[in-house]
């Protein structure tokens, strides 16, 4: 797996966290790690971006950025109203594959959900998986209304025949609901793929160093990390 795709349910559900939680584990396990963002909105270019905040909790990873627009909106209408060249997913794919060939792992990092318009000619980070052959993560939340869009985001991805590798929930409560809790079983369900971790709500916010020494614990094997689904469905009570 040189390049992994990742993906959310929508905005604000934990992507960038996980993306330097993947990256950290793979740092930890003597792999070289390259971060790549598709297409930066909502920020300022003397502000620091999501590969950025990526690059300062997980170490010594290569970021790279195809463009930045100023207004927080879907990347192609930021770019229209920027008056600025939009990002196509040929430019991602071949950027990917540049990085791939001097890091072991290349983590493309997308904007919002799956089908968010890059370009105005509909192009997305779906497409860019496509060209790229690549699996894609999915971020998904926690609670209520998680399952709709997990499924409507998996099923795009199997009518592309694009691999899902599998779902993390991107910001697990402290005290969970019932519907957290029984979306950890119904996740997988839903996704027809596996669940590969949960982070725990607001772990962006520990000292670097902190956070490097525990994104294991929080992804699965897969993703270089030590947490097993099963005795997180019983710690949760999860289903019950």
């Amino acid at each position: 797996m040189p390049i992994l795709v990742i993906t959310g349910t929508g905005t604000e559900v934990g992507k960038t966290v996980t993306t330097a939680a993947i990256a950290a584990s793979a740092l930890a396990a003597g792999r070289s790690v390259a971060v790549l963002k598709a297409a930066q909105t909502g920020v300022r270019a003397d502000e620091c971006g999501d590969a950025d905040e990526v690059a300062r909790l997980a170490g010594a990873v290569t970021t790279a950025e195809l463009a930045r627009y100023p207004e927080p909106l879907a990347p192609a209408t930021a770019a229209r109203r920027a008056g600025m060249a939009a990002v196509r997913p040929q430019h991602v794919a071949e950027a990917a594959q540049k990085l791939a060939v001097e890091h072991d792992l290349v983590l493309v990092e997308g904007a919002g959900g799956l089908l968010v318009r890059f370009d105005e000619a509909g192009g997305s980070l779906a497409d860019a998986a496509q060209l790229l052959r690549a699996p894609v993560l999915v971020v998904a939340t926690a609670g209520l209304g998680t399952l709709n869009t997990t499924e409507l985001t998996a099923r795009e991805l199997r009518r592309r025949s694009v691999e899902l590798l599998g779902v993390v929930i991107g910001g697990w409560p402290e005290s969970p609901d019932l519907a957290s809790r029984c979306n950890v079983v119904d996740l997988p369900e839903v996704a027809g793929a596996p669940l590969l971790g949960a982070l725990p709500s607001g772990v962006g916010a520990l000292a670097p160093a902190d956070f490097r020494t525990r994104a294991p614990g929080w992804l699965a094997p897969r993703l270089d990390g030590t947490w097993e689904a099963e005795a997180f469905r019983e710690r949760t009570g999860a289903g019950f």
